[in-house]
């Protein structure tokens, strides 16, 4: 899922494309994707983009007058920049924003369809839709503090709440929780002071460092290959690779939908983390630390 830097670099790309440009015409490929029906898609046409702007991790494009157009993409959702009247690709392709300098394509891979399109007229509307997360970079240790301590989570499901902090997802949390060396799966109740001053300048330092890699990538070609999976993450899809601050391999742990990867000894004074259903599978059998999975691979070799 693009989160708050992958946002950014989209809006860098799509400012000077479309800002002040007239929305020509739109074309909806899958009746899926639009979520609204007045106003609808046909209301926006003609009229010119007084700005774009992220709402957690949607793109909010404003066409004056109240009239926004909301894009999430979810998971698979993606934005494609191309020559003015492009097609829309046949099993991925869900809108077309026809613009004088070009052709916004919207495109969702897979099968599941995740990504939305709202039309909403009115600031009330607009703020409706707004999970109300705070915004990391513009806040200081404080009010951080304050907001992670609201309720009891993990770490892990308290940074990608969007109701706790606007725009982090599965990629950049496990960044962040790798360079505060704390563990995903540590109780916010259970922090230490100096654990939850790491922890918020950790965040800030990866949201600002990613964004500002990502905007400037973004300035040379729109953004095509947006992924939660970039070459220099410390231990975001990288489950057996090394940790580039120690050398032990990057474990992950699987629940539901989604997965966390961490360096034990960065993280969790060696220990291994297990997801509920190999803790159920293997019981007393699961290994408890590096040490002892390493044994067991030596074992078993």
């Amino acid at each position: 899922m693009p989160e708050l830097p992958d946002i950014e670099a989209y809006l860098e790309a799509l400012g000077p494309r479309v800002v002040q440009q007239p929305l020509e015409r739109v074309r909806i490929g899958s009746p899926f994707v639009l979520r609204t029906t007045d106003p609808s898609p046909a209301d926006l046409a003609g009229r010119p983009t007084a700005g774009v702007h992220r709402m957690g991790k949607r793109l909010v494009f404003d066409f004056g007058e109240e009239l926004f157009l909301v894009a999430h993409l979810m998971i698979a959702g993606r934005f494609r920049w191309r020559e003015r009247g492009a097609a829309l690709p046949g099993k991925v392709g869900l809108a077309a924003f026809d613009f004088p300098t070009g052709t916004l394509l919207m495109t969702e891979a897979g099968s599941r369809r995740q990504a939305a399109l709202h039309v909403v007229r009115g600031r009330g509307a607009l703020s409706a839709m707004d999970p109300g997360g705070l915004e990391v970079l513009d806040a200081d240790l404080t009010v951080f503090a304050r907001r992670l301590l609201l309720e009891n989570h993990t770490l892990k499901r308290a940074l990608t709440d969007p109701h706790i902090f606007s725009g982090i997802g599965n990629a950049y949390s496990d960044e962040i929780l790798h360079a505060a060396k704390v563990s995903p799966m540590k109780l916010t109740s259970a922090l230490a002071d100096d654990e939850l001053e790491r922890l918020f300048h950790a965040a800030q330092r990866t949201l600002a460092g990613w964004t500002h890699r990502l905007r400037q990538e973004a300035e040379r070609s729109f953004p095509e290959k947006v992924t939660a999976f970039r070459p220099g993450m410390a231990v975001h899809g990288r489950y057996g690779q090394p940790c580039p601050v120690c050398g032990a391999p990057v474990q992950r742990i699987v629940y539901a939908r989604n997965e966390a990867n961490y360096c034990a000894v960065c993280q969790t004074e060696g220990r291994l983390l297990s997801d509920r259903a190999l803790s159920r599978l293997l019981r007393d059998d699961w290994p408890r630390s590096l040490d002892e999975l390493e044994a067991r691979r030596k074992r078993s070799g």
